[in-house]
């Protein structure tokens, strides 16, 4: 039987007897690098489930790629884009772990090289993200060590002489790596279990006199496939760039309102809650949202007039900007004339009259209605600080973004869906159109290369949401194509230019193809 004629570190009397072939030296790679992985998740239990390496460096994945590459990951992945960079960055580091487990066959001390590479890699990403503690790098260096005495064990072994040696070494490498798997995945669930669920289901919202206007019993069509007029709290969409949901507690809650103001001001959870509060019917949208896309959704949200705050602190002169920070240290730059030209923007703790979903900003957001989210919606809210877009920009703004980003009118079709086979006869067309804080005035519907057909416009409480719009079409058998445009209170119809949602949102008209049988 041929074997390895390969010493490994000082000693010559050991030998890599165990990996007969650069097939099993890389599963030892790979194994190691789990253990090394699943150690840290569970380090991280105790540390903070930012401190991960996983999640330290996927944020600074996330903070580092161009803004192409963010569109593009979330044109393909959708709202699962953050799961798939997860996913790409452990394919990546399977990689690298089953090179550094074959340059181990030839000196232990390439394999322990490679997982300090791998050490040093995630202890710098965990102390240099935001807010980062100083023992950040704790689980990365646990994990390390784990993983490198797996390593050892796997590779320094005595020579294999039997097949049925050889088997154990793929059962002791196969079973370490999946121990590995299960402890790293109920590590992270654990961490998740440990959240402020039951702080935030404590909350008692408070009464608001300011109430949204009532729901017109027509805002709703309630036809299948129909986007209702309220999104369910499971359904709206989500975006943001954290890869851990942020778990702030409503008694460790504070908002600072600093920067350029007269009177600086803190506020606690107990004492927003204090303070007049008004309810709305807003709808959300996010930048990133192709043209036709779900990335949209409105709700009925209550919280404290961000005008309030702003008159109350007195910005100075020159402060035309808003610079809202999340907790984990994303930023947003709002106009201020924005925000105190009397919209209902506000500081947001309750959506669809519960607490904000944690995943969705608990305990405190922002709502600025008319804006994309990425100029207004910061979720996790920290901090307010009145700066000027000449000397700070935000985090989108380095990206490349537009520093301003009104919403634009856009429409779609929900129904009959794209590539749906409807019998022909009496077809409802319908979907929803939206120019926040403009409103919606008409939208029009063209079958095929035909003219142009004025839909019915459902009724809204404000202009601030979006509209539902109904068209009945006696279909004709064959393939259709239709089209969709809006115009808003203002007279301005949706342009028919394509382009994409960098920079400032993307714009077209949606349409659809049906087959009708």
């Amino acid at each position: 039987m041929d074997r390895l004629p390969l010493l490994v570190g000082p000693d010559p009397r050991r030998r890599l007897g165990a990996v007969q072939n650069r097939r099993n030296a890389a599963f030892a790679g790979i194994a190691a690098a789990g253990v090394a992985l699943g150690v840290a998740e569970v380090v991280a239990i105790l540390t903070g489930a930012t401190t991960s390496p996983l999640v330290s460096v996927g944020g600074v994945v996330i903070d580092s790629v161009p803004a192409s590459v963010k569109d593009f990951a979330v044109s393909v992945f959708y709202t699962y884009d953050k799961i798939a960079l997860q996913v790409g960055t452990l394919l990546i580091l399977a990689v690298f772990a089953a090179a550094v487990g074959v340059a181990a066959t030839r000196r232990m001390v390439f394999g322990y090289a490679g997982i300090g590479l791998f050490a040093l890699v995630g202890a710098v990403a965990a102390l240099t993200r935001h807010a980062a503690p100083w023992y950040a790098f704790v689980p990365t260096l646990v994990g390390a060590a784990a993983g490198a005495a797996v390593l050892h064990w796997l590779l320094v072994r005595p020579p294999v002489e039997t097949y049925d040696e050889r088997r154990f070494f793929l059962r002791a490498a196969g079973g370490t790596l999946a121990a590995a798997f299960v402890v790293g995945l109920t590590a992270r669930w654990w961490a998740t279990r440990r959240g402020v669920e039951a702080d935030r289901a404590a909350v008692q919202i408070p009464p608001v006199p300011d109430t949204a206007t009532p729901l017109p019993p027509e805002a709703d069509a309630g036809l299948p496939d129909l986007a209702p007029f309220v999104t369910p709290n499971k359904d709206f969409y989500l975006i943001d760039t954290t890869l851990v949901v942020p778990q702030v507690s409503s008694e460790d809650w504070t908002l600072r309102i600093h920067g350029r103001v007269e009177r600086p001001l803190t506020l606690t959870f107990e004492q927003l809650l204090k303070r007049p509060m008004i309810e709305r019917y807003v709808t959300l949208a996010c930048v990133s949202n192709d043209v036709g896309g779900g990335l949209i959704g409105n709700a009925k949200w209550q919280g404290v007039r961000i005008a309030d705050l702003l008159d109350e602190v007195r910005p100075k002169a020159g402060a035309d900007q808003v610079v809202s920070r999340s907790v984990d240290g994303w930023t947003a730059g709002t106009p201020t004339a924005v925000l105190r030209d009397g919209r209902d923007a506000m500081l947001a703790i309750a959506m669809n009259g519960e607490p904000l979903p944690i995943e969705h900003g608990f305990p405190v957001r922002m709502v600025v209605p008319g804006l994309y989210g990425y100029v207004s919606a910061t979720k996790w809210l920290a901090e307010l600080e009145l700066s000027s877009f000449a000397d700070f920009d935000a985090y989108w703004i380095n990206r490349g973004w537009a520093r301003e980003g009104p919403i634009k009118t856009q429409s779609r079709i929900d129904t009959p869906r794209d590539g749906g086979n409807p019998a022909a006869g009496q077809v409802m067309i319908a979907g929803v159109a939206w120019a926040q804080h403009r409103g919606i005035s008409k939208v029009e519907v063209r079958v095929d290369d035909g003219p142009w057909q004025e839909a019915k416009l459902a009724a809204v409480p404000s202009i601030d949401t979006w509209r539902q719009w109904t068209l009945p079409w006696t279909a004709t058998r064959g393939k259709h194509r239709l089209t969709v445009r809006a115009t808003d209170n203002g007279g301005d119809t949706q342009t028919d230019a394509v382009a994409p949602p960098d920079p400032d949102g993307a714009t077209g008209w949606h349409s659809v193809q049906v087959d009708v049988r």
